[in-house]
C-alpha cells in the first residue's frame, strides 16, 4: 500500500497488484503483444514489470506515476480500465493520444469494465475518496467480452477499406498518408495540396457534405480534435498564426462532398499583406482598412 500513500491520485488506480491483469494475460496468451509495446495509463506499472520478464519489449506511461511522455511510436498499445474513470472530454483526449503514439500499421487494445452498476461519483471503497466512474462503449472491434470487462481492438482509421461511399477520399483515406490524430468520431490528416507547411484537415467520420447538417455533438467533436491538432502543428512547424475555415457548397469553393475543417498555419511574410485574413476568399475584399 506504500504507493497509495505517496500519490494524491491513488484512488484512480484500483489497487497494487502482485499478478498480471486479466486483459494483459489474455492478450499475452493470444500473442497480440507484438513489437514495441506501450502500456498507456499503466498505474503502478505491474503489467509492465511482469510482461517484461516474459520477453515483451514494453514501457509504461502514466500521468501520475510514470509521467515521462513517450518520444516514439509503438507497434502495440494497451490501455486497461483507464477510460472508465474519465469524463468524456478526457476519454477523447486519451483516444487521440493513443492514435498519435501508434505506428501506422499498429494496434491498440482498450479494456473497459462491464460490471459497473451506475455512473457518476462514488466513494472509493479502498481509498475513501470521491471517484468518478462510467460505462464506456467504443466503435471498435470487440475481441473479448464477459460480465466483468470488454476488450476492443483499435487500428488507425485510414488503415481500413470501407464499402460505404467507396469514391469518397475521406471515408477511404489513403493508408500511406500520415494520420495526425483520431478520436471516436473524427480524425485529422495533412492536406494533400497544402497552402502552407502544416496545413491540416479535420474530418468527421460520418459521411456528410454540409457542415450545418452535423448535429451539435458531431460539430463539437471536430473542434475538439482541431484544438489538439493545433497543438501538434504548433510544436512541429512553429507558425506565427492560423486561419481556420470550412467550405460549404460549391459556391463557397467546396470540392470534396465530405465536410472538413481547414487548419492553415500562417507565417510572417507568406503573403505581402495578410490584412483581412479569411476575407480574402473574395479578391479585393480583404483589406477593408483602405
Amino acid at each position: 500500500m506504500e504507493n497509495l500513500k505517496k500519490n494524491l491520485y491513488s484512488h484512480l488506480t484500483a489497487k497494487e497488484r502482485k499478478y498480471l491483469s486479466f486483459p494483459a494475460k489474455l492478450l499475452l496468451n493470444k500473442k497480440l503483444l507484438v513489437g514495441d509495446v506501450l502500456d498507456f495509463g499503466c498505474g503502478f506499472g505491474k503489467d509492465v514489470e511482469m510482461l517484461a520478464t516474459k520477453g515483451i519489449k514494453i514501457v509504461g506511461y502514466d500521468t501520475h506515476y510514470f509521467p515521462t511522455y513517450p518520444a516514439k511510436k509503438f507497434d502495440t498499445i494497451i490501455c486497461f480500465y483507464v477510460l472508465n474513470v474519465l469524463m468524456q472530454e478526457e476519454q477523447a483526449n486519451v483516444l487521440m493520444e493513443v492514435s498519435q503514439l501508434l505506428k501506422p500499421t499498429g494496434k491498440a487494445y482498450f479494456a473497459v469494465r462491464r460490471d459497473l452498476q451506475y455512473e457518476g461519483f462514488r466513494t472509493h471503497k479502498v481509498h475513501q475518496k470521491p471517484t468518478y466512474q462510467c460505462n464506456v462503449k467504443l466503435g471498435y472491434k470487440s475481441i473479448f467480452k464477459n460480465e466483468n470487462c470488454e476488450i476492443y481492438e483499435y487500428r488507425l482509421y485510414n488503415q481500413f477499406s470501407r464499402k460505404e461511399n467507396p469514391t469518397c477520399p475521406f471515408c477511404n483515406s489513403d493508408s500511406e498518408r500520415e494520420l495526425i490524430v483520431e478520436s471516436a468520431t473524427a480524425y485529422a490528416i495533412y492536406d494533400k495540396f497544402p497552402v502552407n507547411n502544416g496545413h491540416a484537415l479535420i474530418i468527421p467520420k460520418k459521411h456528410c457534405s454540409n457542415y450545418f447538417d452535423l448535429n451539435f455533438k458531431e460539430q463539437s467533436a471536430c473542434w475538439f480534435v482541431l484544438n489538439k491538432v493545433k497543438q501538434i502543428v504548433s510544436k512541429k512547424f512553429n507558425p506565427d498564426g492560423f486561419n481556420v475555415g470550412v467550405n460549404v457548397n460549391s459556391a463557397a469553393g467546396q470540392t470534396v462532398p465530405h465536410i472538413h475543417i481547414h487548419l492553415i498555419p500562417r507565417y510572417k511574410g507568406d503573403v505581402k499583406n495578410p490584412t483581412g485574413g479569411v476575407r480574402n476568399v473574395i479578391p479585393t475584399k480583404g483589406d477593408y482598412t483602405i
